[in-house]
């Protein structure tokens, strides 16, 4: 029983707990007997209990499988990887586990111990994992059920736990957030090291090309950030020459202009383009819109790259158009009727 299958169990394990426990409470309540709270509250806070603990194990250890099978393996390696440097064991570690899944790499009889081991590792976790979290649930299935009684504070237990849940899930967006800022700032860090700051800064050459080992040939790289800069610069003034008119225009029309039923269908039509992912607007500029003005300038007699900056401002301005539409949509519908009218009594049209 794989990760996957482990857990769709789980969670219909979970729903049907949340069925019996719901019918256990109006089993009892139909006794003419008063319960604290409604059956869905115990329905629900019985399967938090049966499905959450679990749930809560095979997300821990599938985090967590990796870094300790991968510890583990290193013991079965040869010596003479096991005292070679990191990317060398990893390498290894990489081939392990293509030659257990069978992918057609050609057997290296070095690495049948390992191979063997990893794939007992594998079956002994998935046996030892799907054992504790099926055992969890029942257990806490069994004490929950045991525990919906006429007293017990259903609908406080439930809330306090989905309080603890959405702590947690918050805690680990900002952690997630401030882990990422560390990773950058790090990376950031150990560039500076090899590269000055004023360099990056005012340097006006951009060749990031260097040799990644000692026989290899290759640049001494340059990094020079001013062409990046100049070519955010240019790409965001063609997008902003394009988005604004016609997100401005458009905005007031919607608020000025349109008819109530115009504006109930035109405004939502307008702000779907805000949903579409940024990467699908680079692939339409990539196959579609830098190709298309590649031939145009060829027909005009112009050199034109399809990587050039037109190609990309275009559909950036494209992909802005939504917000700038309902950030002016917003500003406009804010302004108070009364100063409206003062401005009309002073002659505005």
């Amino acid at each position: 029983m794989n990760f996957s299958s482990l857990l769709i169990i789980v969670i219909i394990v979970l729903g049907g707990a949340y069925f019996l426990g719901r019918n256990r409470a109006r089993a009892i309540s139909n006794q003419g007997v008063r319960m604290h709270s409604l059956p869905d509250h115990y329905g629900t806070l019985m399967a938090l209990w049966t499905g959450v603990p679990a749930l809560i194990l095979l997300l821990t250890w599938h985090l967590l499988e990796g870094p300790v099978i991968n510890h583990l393996l290193v013991a079965q390696l040869p010596a003479a990887i096991q005292q070679a440097d990191s990317s060398t064991i990893q390498l290894t570690i990489s081939k392990v586990y293509n030659l257990a899944s069978a992918s057609g790499i050609a057997a290296d009889p070095s690495l049948l111990p390992a191979v063997e081991h990893l794939t007992a590792l594998n079956e002994r976790t998935l046996i030892l994992n799907s054992g504790i979290a099926l055992s969890l649930c029942l257990v806490c299935f069994v004490i929950t059920f045991r525990r919906i009684k006429p007293e017990l504070r259903a609908r406080s237990e439930m809330e306090r736990i989905v309080n603890l849940l959405l702590l947690s899930s918050s805690g680990i967006a900002v952690l997630t957030t401030v882990g990422i800022l560390a990773s950058v700032m790090f990376e950031a860090w150990m560039f500076f090291q090899q590269v000055n700051p004023l360099e990056f800064l005012f340097g006006t050459t951009w060749s990031p090309q260097v040799a990644l080992r000692a026989d290899q040939s290759g640049s001494s790289g340059s990094f020079g950030a001013v062409p990046l800069f100049a070519g955010t610069l240019l790409i965001s003034s063609i997008a902003m020459i394009i988005a604004v008119p016609i997100g401005l225009m458009a905005a007031i029309y919607l608020s000025e202009y349109a008819r109530s039923n115009v504006r109930q269908y035109a405004k939502p039509a307008l702000e779907v383009l805000a949903g579409i992912p940024t990467v699908v607007y680079g692939f339409f500029a990539a196959l579609t819109v830098a190709p298309l003005i590649r031939i145009l300038g060829t027909d005009l007699g112009l050199e034109v790259s399809s990587e050039s900056a037109l190609a990309a401002g275009l559909v950036m301005g494209v992909m802005i158009i939504p917000f700038v539409s309902s950030l002016s949509d917003d500003v406009i519908n804010a302004v108070p009727q009364s100063m409206r009218d003062g401005s009309y009594g002073l002659g505005a049209t």
